[in-house]
């Protein structure tokens, strides 16, 4: 690193979990790299076992999957010498800030170790790219389109540019689904049984089960009978409405 100068050493890592959600998944892989001052590099990378099943599309996504983990150390095995690797250091990665850092914050609490988050400087290389790369509409037109956007922020502009780059997406990335129900699940990384619009839960025959937490997989039916406290608790969270109806049903509220 001939350019980052660094007063302290910095720890670039990456995450791979269970799922998208920093409050409640798992981490299943862990990958650190410590740079030093002085330039000397140290790298630890683990495969965890989740204590939970992995989601197919979180392995369609990591390639990681239950069986690949079977045999791994849970993250309270391993959290003493992750937690040494990161003494004294800033963090990196590329969107830590949001995700990485909260998942692995989380993890750690979890085995009662205090990483010190608020102390150390974080340097999410994600941000840097948004902040130095446009990523607005005019942008978007002339990376998709290869023209300028004429009569930017005009709304009428606006709306025909935005349908043109759609259809130019669509032709140009194939994996996209073309019809609108399952490219509005692909872009939300809804499971195909998702019962509402964050997937907070899914169905299965004629039961609506938990997609998250320590009750996922669980029927909500059985989780109203025997911890209704919880159920409460979710109606006063800022999940999407149409999962708190949900959670209405279940405990007879309309």
């Amino acid at each position: 690193m001939s350019r980052l100068k660094l007063d302290r050493p910095i720890v670039f890592f990456d995450l791979e979990t269970t799922g998208v959600d920093p409050k409640t998944d798992r981490i299943v892989e862990v990958s650190i790299l410590r740079v030093e001052p002085d330039g000397n590099r140290d790298s630890k990378t683990r495969r965890v076992n989740p204590e939970r099943p992995i989601p197919a599309g979180a392995s369609a996504v990591h390639g990681i999957f239950d069986a690949d983990v079977a045999d791994a150390p849970t993250f309270r095995q391993i959290a003493k010498g992750l937690a040494e690797m990161l003494e004294g250091a800033d963090l990196s990665g590329f969107n830590v800030a949001r995700f990485d850092i909260p998942l692995l914050d989380r993890e750690f609490r979890a085995c009662d170790i205090d990483i010190s988050v608020a102390q150390r400087r974080v340097v999410d290389v994600m941000s840097i790219y948004h902040r130095m790369e446009r990523r607005d509409l005019s942008a978007a037109t002339r990376f998709y389109l290869n023209r300028e956007h004429v009569g930017a922020h005009s709304a009428e502009a606006d709306v025909e540019v935005t349908l043109d780059i759609l259809e130019a997406q669509l032709e140009r990335y194939e994996e996209l689904p073309t019809a609108v129900g399952e490219l509005d699940a692909w872009i939300r990384n809804l499971p195909a049984n998702a019962a509402d619009s964050g997937g907070k839960f899914v169905r299965e025959g004629d039961q609506l089960l938990f997609n998250f937490g320590k009750n996922k997989g669980k029927s909500v039916r059985d989780v109203a009978a025997s911890s209704r406290g919880y159920l409460e608790w979710i109606l006063g969270t800022d999940f999407p409405d149409d999962a708190k109806q949900i959670v209405r049903e279940a405990l007879g509220q309309k």
